[in-house]
């Protein structure tokens, strides 16, 4: 790492609430999964590599369950989606 602080993560309203509906054991995983995310939001890989202005659109994803988030705002992560398939 750069010795930079983590990116800040930003949750939105529709997605507070599916973070709220998940199981405990799933509500960890997606705060791990931002947690790598924040270290390093261009270390994950682009939600459609095929969108030229959608590259700050990133997708993780371990196992059952996939983030999806922007880093466009400077030094900030915004999380637009979870899917859980569990």
């Amino acid at each position: 790492m750069s010795g930079q602080q983590p990116h800040a993560v930003r949750l939105m309203p529709s997605v507070a609430k599916v973070l709220d509906a998940l199981p405990e054991h799933a509500e960890h995983m997606v705060w791990d999964v931002l947690d790598a995310a924040a270290e390093n939001p261009w270390g994950f890989p682009q939600w459609d590599a095929d969108d030229p202005e959608g590259e700050d659109v990133r997708i993780a994803s371990v196992g059952q369950l996939s983030v999806i988030f922007t880093n466009r705002a400077m030094r900030h992560l915004s999380l637009l989606d979870i899917v859980w398939l569990g």
